[in-house]
């Protein structure tokens, strides 16, 4: 129907399922940061310390991980603003047993993410100040999604405004965050490129990265037209590659709202299957930003309900078989270590 706006929710996770496919591990000695993963209490299932650990340590040689926001363990008092500081404290403390190395080696949350309204405009450097101080020294920058289409509903409320981006309060939120040295992640959908371009153009000096590849959408009304979206998307983002100061997330196209579906397959996809469907988007970001402007990433938990963690980075791997040892190191780990500046 004209102007419905139809939800596509994050698959929940089937261990029973994930674990009917099993593969050797690619490559276990390349070393690897996991740059964009979550830690919830219950959303609908819980994913902490331990749970990341157990897929961190499934066979890839994890050296360390980024937390990125997502909403969970907010203040319950206090300003509003200030609230998702406690998102930070939240982490920090899983952080901090990590650190301890009871854990494994794996540096948990070395970086964390959170989230402050870039509505606030300059405003906004208050609750940054407070996120630095409790993230202990692992506070990274902030994530205010975008993501907003007019034919799909959020999968997590509130959702986005359309237009967000292009908000001169916004942009000058982004910009101030940029000032203070922290970084600032980008999560639209691709018809969205344009408004994420007149953002960077806006704000020319801090450092942003485009999660999830930048989201080709796949359902909806796009589903069936993934060859018209993919030509739509390709140009876009090299487009977008002309900014320096841009980065790029490979990987979160085991979403729903991406279309290839897994969830519904008998078996879970095993790394040839998604390498295959997934090449032409992350080989084409590849060649448009380079290896040292590109990061593998897990999204887990939220693609863990398409894929599992290990068959994951195996097929990240298969993919980036064609590139030299210099760009694989980038892509695996260093561009993510030097973009949020990583004790590895």
């Amino acid at each position: 129907m004209s102007g419905t706006r139809l939800p596509f929710h994050h698959p929940r996770v089937r261990p029973d399922w994930l674990n009917r496919l099993s593969e050797d591990i690619l490559e276990p000695d390349l070393p690897i940061v996991d740059p964009h993963h979550h830690l919830w209490r219950a959303r609908p299932d819980p994913y902490l310390l331990e749970d990341l650990i157990a897929d961190t340590s499934s066979g890839h040689d994890i050296r360390a991980t980024v937390f990125i926001q997502c909403g969970s363990a907010y203040r319950k008092d206090g300003p509003d603003e200030m609230k998702p500081v406690g998102e930070t404290e939240f982490v920090a403390e899983m952080s901090a047993r990590s650190e301890t190395g009871a854990h494994g080696p794996t540096r948990a949350a070395a970086g964390i993410v959170g989230h402050a309204d870039c509505l606030l405009g300059d405003g906004i450097e208050a609750v940054l100040t407070a996120h630095a101080a409790a993230g202990g020294g692992r506070f990274k920058g902030i994530r205010h999604s975008a993501t907003f289409d007019p034919g799909i509903a959020p999968t997590a409320p509130p959702g986005a405004p359309p237009g967000l981006f292009l908000d001169k309060i916004f942009q000058a939120g982004v910009a101030r965050t940029g000032k203070l040295g922290m970084t600032f992640e980008a999560w639209c959908y691709h018809p969205q490129h344009g408004d994420l371009a007149a953002l960077l153009r806006a704000c020319p000096d801090g450092k942003v990265v485009l999660n999830h590849l930048g989201g080709p959408l796949g359902v909806g009304p796009y589903e069936g037209r993934r060859a018209e979206v993919f030509a739509a998307w390709s140009a876009s983002m090299k487009d977008l590659a002309k900014f320096p100061n841009l980065y790029v997330k490979l990987g979160g196209l085991a979403m729903n709202v991406n279309g290839f579906g897994y969830h519904h397959q008998v078996l879970p996809p095993g790394s040839g299957e998604m390498a295959s469907a997934w090449r032409p988007y992350m080989e084409t970001a590849i060649e448009a930003f380079g290896a040292e402007r590109c990061m593998f990433e897990s999204n887990f938990p939220v693609d863990k309900g398409m894929c599992s963690y290990p068959l994951l980075w195996n097929a990240f791997k298969r993919i980036a078989a064609g590139c030299s040892e210099g760009e694989k190191a980038a892509l695996f780990m260093g561009t993510a270590a030097a973009f949020y500046t990583l004790p590895v």
